[in-house]
């Protein structure tokens, strides 16, 4: 491939990127009372295909379908899309997706609502959804002028190589409040996700105490 075929292909790269990312943008904000949840791009000879995540769909269709067709039309307005056809899809299980959780949280803590318990809340809620662990960062100014960050752990999240890639679902929103920007960064380690050679430790407490215990009556029964 020579020089300029490679800086096409990148530049071609780039653009399509960038695209995807303000159509991203736009459907968040168009979207966020609906509970968005990520986007899917189908392109056809047809036209093109927009495939919606959201967690309550009835409120992106709007009544009579007149909320997704003024939708498909600021689209094809703002994006320049010959023939965009928008398909809402429900996500079935909401607390299991790392962006309509870091956007309730953010939705939980502009309402009044302290930080803490708006991610205590979550971390509950999406352990309770069956996720194999969860991770919620808050940071900001969050009791006073100086910035400062809290996390809020349970279960296992991968941190690195290609489990985290595989299995961690993470999304990043801000807030803005009184005293600043509130910055949320939510972490869902996906039971479902996981490599099958990935052995997960329900409760390694109670294994420590069971072993604690077999050692004991070992050395009991050697003393005598």
């Amino acid at each position: 491939m020579s020089a300029q075929q490679q800086r096409t292909t990148v530049k071609s790269i780039l653009t399509t990127s960038k695209s995807y990312a303000d159509l991203d943008e736009f459907f968040e904000k168009e979207l966020r009372d609906a509970g968005y949840g990520g986007l899917e791009v189908q392109k056809s000879p047809v036209g093109t295909t927009l495939k919606v995540y959201v967690a309550r769909p009835g409120l992106a269709i709007g009544r009579r379908g007149t909320g997704i067709k003024d939708l498909t039309d600021k689209v094809a307005a703002k994006f320049g899309f010959p023939n965009p056809q928008i398909a809402v899809t429900e996500v079935e299980n909401p607390e299991l997706n790392a962006r309509i959780m870091a956007a309730r949280i953010g939705q939980i803590v502009s309402r009044g609502t302290a930080f803490r318990r708006a991610a205590q809340w979550s971390v509950n809620n999406i352990m309770n959804a069956g996720a194999a662990g969860v991770e919620i960062s808050v940071a900001g100014k969050l009791r006073s002028d100086r910035s400062h960050g809290e996390k809020y752990r349970a279960g296992i999240v991968p941190k690195s190589g290609d489990t985290a890639d595989r299995s961690v679902d993470e999304a990043t929103t801000d807030v803005l409040m009184k005293l600043g920007l509130y910055g949320i960064k939510v972490k869902i380690a996906l039971r479902d996700a996981l490599p099958p050679d990935f052995t997960l430790k329900e409760d390694v407490k109670e294994e420590k105490k069971e072993d604690a215990t077999a050692q004991t009556e070992g050395t009991q029964e050697a003393g005598r």
